[in-house]
């Protein structure tokens, strides 16, 4: 029996270290964990319980018959974050460079399903060079078989991916069906076709970094929501985002211990909002003021600056914040803020995590270059997103509100269960001055007329009172009260049940 053991043990050893010491060396001197170190920092300590630790791929062509090694380059398994559940698989570059083969795949599609069935999220961590060319389409088909898990898990179960290293061709749709991108600066990389096809077909010449490193996608395309410096800090950082999230839809948000009083007032917020009404100030304060202990989790912190997204708590429970950032082009909507905060809103719906929307928006972007980029479409998605959640929604109008861009952001009229605003808050169709510019143009030669004209206009809309007149405001707010008075409003709003008509599946404007 001790030989038997011993001989397992020896197996395990062997599957243990992927490609050998040589190659998890260039790992290291890379800057990079190996997939094995980085499920041990991401999980709980011994909490990780591996699957399929001795799959091996069946390929015979291309003398691959002599090239096996037990795990076929990805380690799959289940473990706990702070305790909770969840499922990992982690690309093994040192295997056939993480290479996708069907027995990979089925794997990865293992723990799928399983995290469905059990609900719990699932993280992929990817290091990997795309499909094992040797099995041809048995790896497309394992991408496909992947991809379909992917779609189907949407919305059921939350879906991370960390990207730590290559990931091209096939292998980057899989993270893109995700609900969260996060790179490695520097060490990581993702494209649909690599540079020197690049050069090949566009006689474009770039580098891995300036087609798909985590500068690009973090801060101009937007597909990631997030870049790390390093894997640990990446890793870390994962299991600071699971902590905010339930494990499927059938649950809610957890709920941690609190030392925050409720009752906590913040007196600078009374000074927050600046005289001029166009000097810029910066939200992000608002939100970490209002949040539990100033605790707050930014998803794409360097896209679509304009708005901020990101994950706090109230009272302990998980909420998702939605605002505008003054800071950045004064807060108005364009085509990547369109995107992720409806991409956002979404999410948060989909999890039952109540949304708060801090509102201070001038209006939708204009010009050449948002409309021929389909402005209409893209800000249509964050209005779709809005009039469909059914969550809690409590929105605080802190500045201005003009226009469409009022409507959008999460309005009495999208269904916003409790709408507040500060005395310093605008709510009318456009600023003062382009107002009276258009309503009274036959005075235009006449500047006391018109400064007369802009201050009766300011006086009329310019302010929250007509919209608490007509019920679209629920009421006006001291600024210093409002993490008091959305905390109240969350508690009513515990027990909301809002269903939408039933229909197969929705059509928003993608």
């Amino acid at each position: 029996m001790q030989d038997v053991i011993e001989a397992l043990e020896a197996r395990r050893e062997t599957a243990r270290m992927g490609g050998g010491t040589a190659r998890i060396s260039k790992q290291h001197e890379k800057g990079k964990l190996s997939a094995r170190e980085r499920i041990t920092v991401l999980l709980d300590e011994d909490s990780f319980e591996e699957y399929d630790m001795f799959v091996e791929h069946q390929c015979a062509d291309f003398g691959m018959s002599e090239q096996k090694i037990p795990g076929d380059g990805v380690v799959t398994g289940q473990g706990t974050i702070n305790g909770r559940l969840v499922y990992v698989f982690s690309k093994d570059f040192t295997v056939f460079g993480g290479s996708l083969s069907k027995a990979h795949a089925a794997k990865i599609v293992k723990v799928q399903q399983a995290a469905v069935r059990n609900g719990a999220p699932v993280i992929g961590i990817f290091d990997a060079g795309g499909a094992r060319i040797q099995e041809g389409v048995d790896s497309l088909a394992g991408y496909a078989d992947i991809f379909m898990e992917n779609v189907l898990s949407s919305g059921v179960i939350p879906q991370i991916s960390v990207i730590m290293g290559p990931c091209a061709g096939g292998d980057v749709y899989s993270p893109a069906l995700t609900d969260f991108i996060f790179m490695v600066k520097d060490t990581s990389y993702m494209y649909v076709t690599g540079p020197d096809v690049v050069k090949t077909v566009t006689n474009e010449e770039v580098t891995h970094e300036t087609l798909g490193g985590a500068s690009v996608h973090a801060a101009k395309s937007g597909v990631v929501d997030g870049a790390f410096e390093n894997d640990i800090e990446a890793l870390t950082q994962m299991r600071r985002l699971i902590d905010f999230l339930p494990g499927s839809n059938r649950e809610d948000a957890p709920v941690r211990p609190v030392y925050d009083e409720m009752e906590r007032g913040e007196a600078s917020l009374d000074t927050l909002i600046p005289p001029n009404p166009n000097t810029p100030y910066d939200m992000k304060e608002l939100i970490t003021k209002v949040a539990d202990e100033g605790d707050f989790f930014e998803i794409s912190p360097n896209f679509g600056g304009n708005i901020l997204c990101g994950f706090g708590r109230i009272e302990g429970a998980t909420v998702g914040f939605v605002a505008n950032q003054p800071m950045t082009l004064a807060g108005v909507l364009d085509i990547d803020a369109s995107r992720k905060g409806a991409r956002f809103v979404r999410f948060c719906d989909c999890f039952n995590i109540p949304v708060i929307t801090f509102v201070d928006v001038p209006g939708f972007m204009p010009g050449t270059k948002q409309e021929y980029g389909g402005l209409i479409k893209h800000g249509a998605k964050l209005l779709f997103a809005y009039a469909e959640a059914t969550v809690p929604k409590v929105t605080v109008i802190t500045r201005k509100a003009y226009g469409g861009a009022y409507d959008v952001m999460s309005s009495k009229h999208l269904r916003g269960d409790v709408n507040y605003a500060w005395p310093t808050a605008e709510i009318a169709v456009m600023g003062a001055k382009g107002a009276v510019e258009i309503i009274y143009r036959k005075e235009m030669g006449n500047p006391e007329k018109i400064a007369e004209l802009t201050k009766e206009y300011e006086d009329n809309f310019a302010n929250p009172y007509v919209a608490a007149r007509k019920g679209y405001i629920d009421d006006i707010i001291m600024p210093h009260s409002t993490r008091r008075r959305i905390a109240k409003s969350l508690r009513t709003l515990r027990n909301k049940q809002l269903e939408n008509p039933w229909k197969k599946h929705d059509n928003i404007p993608l």
